[in-house]
């Protein structure tokens, strides 16, 4: 019987697409990236560029994708049909396109399909097509830009000689945005300033709102927005606002001395339309905001659903939903909520950028039982399953109807105002509430006597600006077009990794190494952190997938025009002033002294230490660095040189190094106060090279291994 192989990126549907193919097909995974480019060439870019022409070299990703690779070929050996199956976006084109080169597939056949279901998979594979070579530019082109701008510009922010790690294309611009939030709040000078209001005995509270003389100030009904990042905090009604205590006295006894009466009721019925289905930036607010779940969890919890064929593909900007779909929810809210069947669906448009033939992220079956599914996924999947599928349905029902009032009311020439609400019409709120609650007012009449039972003030403060919270911040990535959907949450988490910024109360702070590294590339790479260059990067990127521009033509322009003069100018800086690199430095001491000099030792942030810095002397007392020890509760000098300042005997081994072929030598080190052995070349200048970086080995049970270069053979 003749076989075929599908190809998919995570091995976790590989048990789902076997159930729905059959016994005729074979199903493997490459568990996502199979090669990346490798450290050869200039500046161990892994690619070179000659006049408008990029050639590449690439190379497994690891030993784990070296083994994958292996297996499918074998696979691929003993069946009549290779289908390329990856995900549905660029980087799933690109990864299908690395999978046919090592494979040595001709003309592969590529498959697409936004939920695994029976239904949607044999659908995609009876429609199969040719590789998008557009979209594999653009995959080919990011990778090559990123790591240009990595390798090129990370060694600027080296200089600086804090512990900085990388310079980033969009890591670093995103960075500037929480850096220039943080600025903003330590310059803000509050000013204070006074609500007044007064209570009626008829049942309601109004507040100031500017006197009569002149026009009459009639505030207009504020819109109510759907903002999936924002915390479900209750509005403060305030008054016009009082800048001095002076005024705001003379305000409640004004308001004290003259009766009260009311001049104007206005009312009126306000429709709120439903909000859009989940896009990829959209849930990650949402989820943030009320599930308190991080970027990045929540797109592995939803890679998870996708994967069990519980949603759609979770990496979308389309508000897209499939006519099918649609009418499954129509028939949903026919049986169970006839009431909120809408005559005509609420249009919402997806952004300019968007790819609008793939969906938004829904549920794959909207009458899918919830019960029973309680029990057969984790609590956290389940409970980012049942918000995807209340915001599909949502999407899909009447426009919530509201009451406004507004009353105004008058004591000599003081006008005063109060707000009601009340939801006459859930609609879609009764699966997606975004709505304020409701604020009753009495039954008033124009003209109407009122009696003042209370008048008073309230001395207030204006507040600096919040810190973003991880929601928010993709929501403003999301707002300035310097990322794309796939990137959300892994540039986040790169910012916390590379302790740029940390998380402090849900809410995301630079670091004091974070606000230095944006500080010195303000100085060296301005263009590199401003929004609208990035956007512009990224615009150009959705240019070459659309086939409008050369991806190789893009890229050796981009370098030549910006990148390398650029990089020209910003090396002048650094060689200028190469103590700080003119960033002005602020150290934080501890209250540890130097065993040497008896100076406090400074407290350098590291993100490889579990307590988050390790103490270091800027006296000029050389080799002064002390760990701590969680076991003793100390600190403790590490043991890597002896007393005399010598470097410690090493042991040359007869293995070679990987990069050079010089013989690896055998170093002995502590960490965490036990003694540890490696395996590093033994060339000096190695150090200082980068193609060596990553030629470290371990001891462990199975011998010596790398990361990066796995086991080594005897």
């Amino acid at each position: 019987m003749p076989k075929r192989l599908l190809i998919v990126e995570s091995p976790g549907k590989v048990k789902k697409l076997s159930q729905i193919l059959g016994a005729d097909w074979i199903v493997r995974a490459s568990c996502g990236h199979i090669r990346e480019l490798s450290a050869q060439g200039d500046d161990s870019l892994g690619f070179s560029m000659n006049g408008s022409h990029v050639q590449c070299d690439y190379v497994p990703r690891d030993q784990r994708a070296k083994e994958t690779i292996g297996q499918l070929k074998a696979a691929a050996k003993g069946v009549d049909e290779v289908v390329l199956a990856t995900d549905p976006d660029r980087e799933g084109e690109t990864i299908a396109w690395h999978l046919a080169q090592v494979l040595g597939l001709k003309d592969p056949k590529r498959v697409v399909y936004t939920e695994i279901t029976a239904s949607a998979v044999l659908n995609a594979i009876a429609k199969s097509r040719k590789l998008d070579f557009n979209l594999v530019g653009a995959g080919l082109c990011r990778d090559c830009l990123d790591k240009l701008v990595g390798y090129k510009g990370s060694p600027l922010v080296w200089a600086l000689n804090n512990g900085a790690k990388s310079v980033g294309r969009v890591q670093s611009a995103t960075l500037h945005l929480i850096c220039q939030r943080e600025r903003e709040i330590q310059n803000f000078v509050p000013q204070d300033y006074w609500n007044v209001w007064v209570d009626y005995a008829e049942g309601f509270r109004a507040f100031y709102n500017g006197t009569t003389k002149g026009s009459q100030n009639t505030p207009q009904q504020e819109a109510e927005t759907n903002d999936d990042a924002a915390f479900n905090k209750e509005q403060v009604t305030e008054s016009k606002r009082v800048l001095s205590e002076t005024e705001a006295a003379r305000l409640v006894q004004e308001a004290r001395q003259y009766p009260h009466q009311i001049v104007q009721i206005e009312g009126k019925t306000v429709y709120r339309q439903p909000p859009p289905p989940f896009t990829t930036s959209t849930l990650q607010q949402a989820a943030g905001s009320k599930l308190r779940f991080s970027p990045d969890k929540t797109m592995l919890l939803a890679q998870k659903l996708y994967e069990a064929g519980l949603i759609t593909y979770m990496r979308t900007d389309s508000v897209m939903l499939s006519p099918e779909f649609c009418a499954s929810a129509r028939r949903w809210l026919e049986q169970n909520d006839p009431s909120n069947v809408p005559q005509q669906l609420a249009k919402h448009r997806s952004s300019k950028t968007a790819q609008e033939a793939h969906e938004a992220i829904r549920p794959t079956d909207v009458f899918r039982p919830s019960a029973q599914l309680r029990i057969e996924i984790p609590n956290d999947e389940f409970n980012l399953y049942v918000m995807i599928w209340k915001r599909a349905l949502a999407s899909q029902c009447k426009s919530a109807q509201l009451r406004k009032t507004q009353v105004i009311s008058q004591s000599g020439n003081l006008s005063w105002l109060a707000k009601g609400q009340i939801i006459e019409f859930y609609g879609y709120a009764r699966y997606w509430n975004n709505l304020s609650k409701d604020s009753i007012l009495p039954a008033l009449q124009q003209g109407q006597a009122l009696t003042l039972s209370n008048a008073a003030h309230e001395k207030k403060q204006t507040q600096p600006p919040p810190r973003y919270s991880e929601p928010k911040l993709v929501q403003l990535m999301e707002r300035k077009g310097i990322d794309r959907p796939s990137t959300y949450a892994p540039t986040v988490a790169t910012l916390k990794k590379r302790d740029y910024v940390q998380l402090v109360k849900d809410s995301l702070q630079p670091t004091a190494l974070g606000l230095e590294v944006d500080a010195f590339l303000q100085k060296a790479l301005p263009d590199l952190l401003e929004a609208e260059f990035t956007a512009k990067m990224e615009d150009a990127l959705d240019a070459i997938s659309l086939g409008k521009h050369s991806w190789q033509q893009y890229l050796t322009s981009w370098n030549q025009d910006y990148l390398v003069p650029a990089l020209s100018r910003a090396k002048t800086l650094v060689t200028s002033s190469p103590s700080s690199a003119s960033v002005e430095r602020k150290y934080e001491f501890s209250r540890t002294k130097c065993p040497v000099c008896q100076n406090f030792l400074t407290k350098i942030n590291s993100t490889k230490v579990k307590k988050k810095y390790f103490l270091k002397c800027i006296s000029g007392c050389e080799n002064i660095v002390l760990f701590w020890n969680d076991t003793t509760k100390s600190w403790y000098a590490p043991q890597h040189k002896e007393s005399s300042g010598q470097q410690p005997a090493t042991t040359v081994t007869s293995y070679p190094c990987p990069v050079c072929q010089q013989p690896l030598s055998e170093y002995s080190y502590a960490k965490d106060g036990q003694p540890k052995t490696m395996l590093r070349c033994s060339n000096p200048q190695s150090r200082q090279d980068k193609k060596h970086r990553d030629v470290a080995y371990f001891h462990t049970a199975k011998g010596w291994w790398s990361p990066k270069f796995g086991n080594l053979i005897d």
